[in-house]
């Protein structure tokens, strides 16, 4: 009996065996084929996901929003200058905006507002009855900035990093002149007579675009001691129509040097970077770029290149082109130096503070009146 016992025995060790490794099987093949289904529902997730985002959006060929598209592809490509040009095109035919622009960290209406600012910007408005007079603030500049040239990203990416206010101020008034024309004036200067005034009636308002003065004629060996240029031309008032070239060359000069100081971590904050990046310098040398451009004006019966000793010691308003360049008197008043005449001289149009050199409003509103 004992091999009976035996094969009985191995045969329920077999049988027992089987069963276990059968259980075991049952018991782990769900895990597994549940491993596979969340694999698969994922991966079916993700292709429904993907079949369920919308492709960008791409008008019909042949369609007026598929040229349009297009076309603004191509400007693109273009120098930067040539998509300001189109963006803002300039007509010397049209008026002078009725806008005055004016920009300072607070408006009028805040209780923050200076009171030493109080009179000269309001000589601004009294001057110009029927204008529309705007105290930009910087925070408001910067989104006017974005809505004016989103169609140029790179003006807004240059505003966006230069590294001081004073820097964004002097390229936001070449910004807002570009796009919109009008009058341009800081702060701190006052409207001694009307916009409208600055110009004898015999220069032509349909052949005029741009209207400047003097800031400086230093007739002195030492005149880069004091002023970045030997002629130097304001920029605390400027009148111009919008798309003026003057304002494309200022513009486009700082936002290609801001961008290639950026790349190259130049961002400086010193005083003299400020003057040479968006002050009277770099203002001043475009206006004689385009005096002597040939896409402008006819080099070849000109009687030489236009420079500062064409305007050095001016007593009368100069024309040329399109442009009217006013004697220091104009805008630079009882400066007391480069030949200016008083704040009552006749041909004294705007004068500028210097931070509390004003003589009293009652003078100005005499003027005016």
């Amino acid at each position: 009996m004992a091999p009976f016992r035996r094969a009985l025995i191995l045969a329920a060790i077999i049988l027992t065996s089987l069963y276990l490794l059968h259980r075991h099987q049952s018991n782990t093949a769900p895990t597994v084929l549940s491993q596979k289904a969340e694999a698969t529902s994922s991966s079916n997730d993700k292709a429904a996901s993907n079949a369920a985002a919308p492709a960008p959006y791409t008008p019909p060929p042949g369609t007026a929003k598929q040229q349009q598209l297009q076309k603004f592809h191509e400007l693109r490509k273009r120098p930067l200058k040539e998509q300001l040009a189109y963006q803002f095109p300039y007509n010397v035919r049209s008026k002078f905006p009725k806008f005055i622009w004016q920009t300072w960290k607070y408006t009028p209406s805040s209780n923050l507002f200076e009171e030493k600012y109080r009179e000269s910007e309001a000589s601004w408005t009294e001057a110009h009855p029927g204008f529309v007079h705007e105290v930009i603030t910087d925070s408001v500049a910067k989104h006017l900035v974005k809505y004016l040239y989103g169609a140029v990203p790179e003006v807004v990416e240059a505003y966006n990093a230069m590294p001081i206010p004073i820097l964004k101020a002097d390229f936001f008034r070449y910004l807002i002149l570009l796009a919109r024309g009008g009058v341009y004036a800081d702060i701190d200067t006052y409207a001694l007579k009307p916009a409208q005034e600055w110009v004898n009636p015999a220069f032509k308002p349909s052949n005029l675009g741009l209207v400047i003065g003097i800031e400086a004629d230093p007739d002195r060996p030492d005149w880069h001691d004091w002023y970045s240029r030997r002629i130097q031309f304001c920029q605390w008032t400027i009148q111009c129509k919008p798309g003026h070239p003057v304002l494309l060359e200022i513009v486009s000069k700082i936002t290609k040097e801001t961008l290639e100081r950026k790349r190259s971590g130049q961002l400086t904050k010193d005083h003299h970077t400020v003057l040479e990046w968006t002050g009277p310098g770099p203002w001043t040398d475009a206006v004689f770029q385009y005096f002597n451009d040939p896409e402008y004006f006819d080099m070849e019966t000109s009687t030489g290149e236009i420079g500062p000793m064409n305007f050095t010691k001016m007593t009368e308003p100069i024309q040329v082109g399109d442009v009217v360049v006013l004697p220091i008197t104009a805008f630079s008043p009882g400066i007391g130096h480069s030949g200016a005449g008083e704040v009552d001289d006749p041909m004294a149009c705007v004068q500028h503070g210097f931070e509390g050199l004003l003589p009293k409003m009652e003078l100005s509103l005499r003027l005016i009146s």
